[in-house]
């Protein structure tokens, strides 16, 4: 099953047309994207029963984010070995670096990002899981029957901020508004032969930058919930960015940064993408 949100109202999508979830349920479900998790496996329940409707045509600009508006997002650093070295870390032991990326800076899959005047603006695909269900004290081996879906993320990270001292701000660096685009839907875990080993790629203007596998994971998608879980409870509709693979700028000879002009795409396969062009701000006024 595939959920999504087209212009501020969830959406099933089937066979890649949109079916809204309100007008199908006759109301017995609300529009608002973010609510569902709440009704998760009711609404989980309902989908697979219920006879839809054909469902309409879209624009895959017209979507926002699978999970506009969660509680918690929790992002995961340093989580795969060929990124810890690249970073010049050891792998991590016991949980990973976790951080949050704040609600404002979240966003959809097709979207224009301004760059900040002087930053350095850096890119990072990742694998992003979406809880379906109150996790506290998960086992590891209970943790997939706890996530809804999973989605594509970006965690687009401006590096001069981040990192400056005398202790890195990896929240603030990481928040600006449209650094967190989240989609193109969410995809429940049964429709994938293997939810733990998914290929994710990133490109730039049609470069290459990043390619890795999920299996490759310190820490897998159940290790997170379970280790998160054990400090903290997860809530339905809370969003996991579980770390991304080497291939950052930041950590390339030359170093490099993301350009007004460029067009980065995030791919998961299974899942989809999502595309952010980049431009100048505040905008050069003299030459506009």
């Amino acid at each position: 099953m595939r959920i999504a949100n087209l212009s501020g109202r969830l959406v099933l999508v089937v066979d890649g047309r949109a079916v809204d979830v309100e007008q199908a349920s006759d109301g017995g479900f609300s529009a608002d994207p973010q609510a569902v998790f709440e009704r998760w496996e009711a609404f989980r329940a309902w989908a697979g029963a219920a006879d839809l409707p054909e469902g309409v045509a879209f624009d895959p600009a017209e979507l926002g984010s699978p999970v506009p508006a969660p509680r918690q997002t929790l992002a995961i650093g340093l989580n795969y070995h060929d990124h810890a070295a690249e970073s010049g870390f050891t792998a991590p032991e016991g949980l990973p670096p976790v951080f949050t990326k704040f609600v404002t800076s979240i966003s959809g899959p097709v979207t224009e990002v301004k760059l900040p005047a002087g930053g350095h603006t850096d890119w990072e695909v990742e694998l992003v899981a979406v809880m379906g269900r109150r996790a506290e004290g998960v086992a590891e081996a209970d943790a997939w029957s706890h996530v809804a879906g999973l989605a594509v993320g970006q965690d687009i990270s401006e590096r001069v901020s981040q990192l400056a001292g005398p202790v890195p701000q990896f929240s603030l660096g990481k928040s600006r508004p449209g650094f967190t685009p989240i989609g193109p839907w969410l995809v429940t875990p049964d429709e994938f032969d293997d939810p733990d080993d998914l290929e994710l790629r990133c490109a730039i203007n049609g470069e290459e930058v990043q390619k890795g596998r999920t299996r490759d994971l310190i820490f897998s998608v159940p290790a997170l919930i379970a280790g998160l879980s054990a400090v903290l409870p997860l809530l339905p509709g809370d969003v996991i960015f579980t770390g991304t693979p080497a291939g950052v700028g930041l950590d390339r000879d030359p170093q490099r940064w993301l350009t007004a002009g460029d067009e980065l795409v995030s791919t998961i396969k299974g899942i989809g993408e999502l595309r952010q062009t980049f431009v100048a701000w505040p905008p050069d006024r003299l030459n506009a």
